[in-house]
């Protein structure tokens, strides 16, 4: 696979030259391919958001290098314009990249501003909608101040898809969700991924969320990119999540507590018929 976004030893300060000046990232180094979904998780506060919002240019490189699909967001006269349409970014809030009264305007607004023709715009909306799980027919017309959250943050992605990103960016995706809402969003996002071939990052303090989705994970504490490994290696690393304060999945939670009084189980089994078939194996043996 080929790295479709490359950072290089990125700095970052806010404030720059004033009494408030705060570094949020120091020499970060962070690779992408193509097709991958990955998660950057780390407590509150260590450079996630920073981070993220140098990948489609809300924030463009201080020190270091950001090249996503070949354009080097260092260079003069960037394209930001171009680069949005690659790299999606779905903010935290839904209503703060909703503006438009109907469902249907916000999310033709992009592909409108792109100058397609209204036939191409309409296709890109139905099939926006339908990749989120909202019905064309029924929703389009229907204004956006009345849905609830999780129906805004559909229509939020699908505003973003609409433009045909080969990176979706998304910032704690299912915050605040109910667990339908929230394991239905999921299961879109990664379909966009696996069978669309859409490249996605994501920043979550949800390990289950993290495990059900990334290929690979980055870990950030201080500024900084402290560890990165599939879900398997980091899940099974217990002192380094206990070092850096992020939680475990449950099921992982409960092998490294078994683990702890002993037993021979694999922390690495995060998946819950992998825990489950751990249990399992301890268990005594039942005699007839």
């Amino acid at each position: 696979m080929s790295a479709i976004l490359s950072v290089k030893n990125l700095t970052h300060i806010y404030m720059k030259g004033t009494p408030l000046q705060h570094q949020a990232l120091f020499g970060v180094d962070v690779e992408v391919n193509e097709g991958e979904c990955i998660a950057i998780i780390g407590h509150t506060g260590c450079g996630k958001s920073t981070l993220i919002q140098h990948f489609n240019g809300l924030q463009l490189p201080q020190g270091g290098s950001v090249v996503i699909d070949g354009v080097d967001l260092s260079k003069p006269k960037l394209d930001v314009k171009s680069l949005r349409r690659k790299v999606g970014l779905v903010f935290q809030n839904p209503e703060d990249q909703i503006f438009e009264k109907i469902i249907g305007d916000d999310i033709a607004y992009g592909p409108l501003k792109m100058g397609l023709p209204m036939k191409e715009v309409v296709s890109r909306v139905r099939w926006a909608m339908d990749m989120v799980g909202l019905d064309f027919e029924e929703m389009k017309d229907r204004v956006t101040f009345a849905l609830s959250g999780g129906q805004k943050r559909k229509v939020a992605l699908a505003g973003i898809l609409a433009l045909k990103p080969k990176i979706i960016v998304l910032d704690e995706p299912t915050a605040g969700l109910d667990p339908y809402s929230r394991n239905e969003l999921l299961a879109r996002i990664k379909r966009l991924n696996k069978e669309e071939k859409v490249t996605v990052i994501f920043v979550s303090h949800n390990m289950e969320e993290v495990a059900f989705m990334a290929d690979r994970v980055y870990v950030m504490a201080g500024g900084k990119v402290v560890h990165s490994g599939t879900p398997r290696e980091i899940f099974s690393n217990k002192a380094l999540m206990r070092e850096h304060h992020i939680g475990m999945p449950e099921s992982v939670e409960i092998l490294h507590e078994l683990q702890d009084q002993g037993y021979a189980v694999k922390t690495g089994s995060f998946e819950v018929h992998e825990a489950a078939r751990e249990i399992l194996s301890i268990l005594p043996t039942a005699k007839g």
